[in-house]
């Protein structure tokens, strides 16, 4: 199989990766909060399993990142942090106690850590020019995982039977419904993921094959040249260059004719080769005058990082409190979150279409600009209207709607810039290691 058709299954396996991620994501949210009621937990206990999630996703992300950085390698980890996913999912299938459920989250969460692994790879394996607009349809994928999500709670709520001592219902089915996924995709990346060399490693073993061809073909008109020489001259020279009769010829002048036009053909076919490099300069590696700090703590490295985590942090706070708010003021069910979560989805990916097409036309930093500046206004009107909701049901709606919407039209524009920005302003070396914080 050539390198071409196995780079397009392997980007479609990772396209796979994030969509049932996504999918996870639309297909939990929504019922979890009630699944925890049925369980006799406590209001805070949503935000325990969110953040359990997230938890172990940001703790396992470097750990994937230092072992891809290692190695090299991607395959085996996301085959390694898969196992994790099933696992979680079928603990929350079982959902015997509100503490399994918590710990099933956090076991699920650790296998969101190999996305670091895969954004290195991404990195590495991609030009900077195309860099953002694969970034971007990375982030399509997942976002169209959480438009489809939806859509199979409309049936998962329908589930109402027993496997064994394990009951299938409309909370306990996305669990099962998620392990078999995840089972799916263990297949897909053993037969359809490839760890493939750098684009650089790639054009240099052309580059190197191209050059060796043309050397041989410049050897080959130059012994070609030779045989002509050869079957041109004379077999006896002139008596001009071999002295006239009778005279006395000094081997040191044909000697050295001889050596003359030997040395000449050698420069010829083969120069000299450079000098090899001092001992110091060979020794010397950038790895080893690599610092952190330096890397890090920088201004355009913080104020990407503080972007992501304040807008992660702004969308994760408003996934939490979305369900049990359309609880309280509309009296929203699994079904209509579901409608909900699916027209979010709609949006985002329109978004992320969007930013595709802005990031080819405008910097990334606009972009990165426009994304914040949208965040902010869904904050004020957030906080203006959310945190204590004026007039009737149809204002109240409205205000929600208009709220949400704010707050998801942002996530697109500060999402792409930033991974985009991040691989371009840091070593390439710490993609790996720093892929858990994009």
């Amino acid at each position: 199989m050539d390198t071409r058709r196995k780079k397009k299954l392997t980007f479609f396996t990772i396209g796979l990766i994030f969509l049932l991620s996504g999918i996870e994501y639309a297909v939990i949210l929504p019922t979890i909060w009630r699944y925890l009621q049925t369980l006799d937990a406590a209001p805070y206990f949503l935000g325990l399993a969110l953040s359990a999630f997230s938890l172990t996703g940001l703790l396992s992300g470097p750990l994937f990142g230092h072992w891809s950085d290692r190695t090299r390698t991607t395959k085996k980890i996301i085959l390694f942090a898969n196992v994790f996913e099933i696992v979680g999912n079928f603990m929350y299938f079982m959902g015997y106690s509100k503490w399994l459920l918590l710990s099933s989250r956090l076991v699920a969460g650790i296998g969101t850590g190999a996305g670091s692994s895969i954004f290195g790879f991404l990195t590495r394996s991609t030009a900077p020019e195309d860099r953002a607009t694969v970034f971007a349809a990375v982030m399509a994928c997942r976002q169209a995982g959480l438009l489809i999500g939806p859509a199979f709670n409309i049936f998962l709520r329908l589930c109402d039977f027993h496997i064994g001592p394990f009951v299938v219902n409309k909370y306990t089915a996305p669990g099962l419904f998620m392990c078999l996924l995840w089972i799916l995709l263990q297949l897909a990346v053993v037969f359809m993921y490839w760890d493939l060399p750098p684009p650089e490693r790639v054009k240099a073993k052309e580059s190197s094959t191209s050059k060796s061809r043309e050397e041989e073909n410049e050897r080959g008109l130059v012994e070609d040249e030779e045989e002509g020489d050869d079957e041109e001259k004379p077999l006896m020279a002139s008596q001009e260059l071999a002295g006239s009769y009778g005279s006395v010829v000094t081997p040191n002048s044909t000697r050295d004719h001889t050596s003359d036009t030997s040395n000449a053909t050698v420069n010829h076919i083969s120069p000299p080769s450079s000098p090899m490099p001092p001992e110091s300069h060979r020794s010397s590696s950038p790895v080893k005058n690599f610092s952190v700090t330096r890397e890090f703590l920088r201004e355009e490295v913080v104020v990407l990082l503080a972007a992501q985590f304040i807008t992660l942090f702004n969308q994760t706070a408003l996934e939490t409190m979305v369900t049990p708010l359309t609880q309280k003021y509309f009296s929203y069910g699994e079904l209509e979150n579901s409608v909900m979560y699916c027209l979010c989805g709609v949006e985002v990916i329109a978004g992320f279409l969007f930013v595709r097409w802005l990031s080819q036309r405008v910097a990334e930093r606009v972009v990165l600009a426009i994304g914040l500046t949208i965040c902010n206004i869904s904050c004020v009107w957030c906080l203006i209207f959310l945190a204590n909701p004026l007039g009737g049901f149809p204002w109240q709606l409205t205000e929600f709607i208009i709220g949400v919407f704010l707050q998801v039209l942002g996530l697109p524009f500060v999402a792409v810039a930033q991974v985009s920005l991040f691989s371009k302003v840091t070593a390439e070396k710490t993609q790996d290691d720093a892929g858990f914080l994009i």
